[in-house]
């Protein structure tokens, strides 16, 4: 899994680990480009993405959506709305994850077009910090909503749809075709369910 798809792992892990507390469970930080690869080589038994691999040799259980939200502390100017402009978005000083991705590569390109440059000020490496740092009100910064769930549940933070940008995706749950180990196939039943 990419850092983001921890997140949608954590509620799989815990149910499996009620059924079966004594398997290892051991989540590899893959970048998400990566993760069909992985995978179909028998590196890996499963692997999260938002997107189709392409590759013949994987299936994939659909776990649910997810779009790319602007997150802003509970009392910012946004917080009261249900969404926002790119042009007003990118009046902001936003806080951007510093690995690139497909994603920020589209928001980028989306700006470009709408002449609407970003006004990035501030590049973490963890969604973690990335968070935090909107929670001190050091900026605002669009990422998966799945990333902030506990927060936005919390009121820490608040989601704001950008129209433009919002980019909806199914999360997707990578295996290899063909026998899987007992255990790999007792994790892909609680997924399944």
């Amino acid at each position: 899994s990419n850092e983001g798809g921890v997140h949608v792992l954590l509620p799989l892990i815990e149910k499996f680990r009620e059924k079966h507390p004594r398997i290892l469970v051991d989540v590899r930080r893959v970048p998400a480009r990566q993760v069909g690869v992985e995978v179909a080589q028998s590196t890996l038994d499963f692997g999260i993405v938002t997107f189709d691999p392409g590759d013949k040799r994987l299936q994939a259980v659909t776990l649910g959506p997810d779009e790319l939200v602007l997150l802003v502390y509970p009392s910012h100017s946004f917080a009261g709305r249900d969404t926002v402009s790119m042009a007003e978005f990118a009046h902001e000083t936003v806080i951007a994850h510093s690995d690139p991705s497909p994603a920020r590569d589209r928001v980028l390109r989306q700006a470009e077009v709408r002449h609407a440059p970003i006004n990035i000020q501030m590049a973490l490496p963890s969604l973690e910090g990335i968070k935090r740092a909107v929670e001190k009100k050091m900026g605002v910064a669009l990422l998966p909503r799945r990333c902030a769930v506990a927060e936005i549940e919390r009121k820490q933070l608040v989601a704001v749809k950008i129209p433009e940008v919002r980019y909806p995706r199914q999360l997707r749950l990578l295996y290899r075709k063909g026998e899987l180990s007992h255990a790999a196939q007792a994790f892909l039943d609680v997924a399944r369910k």
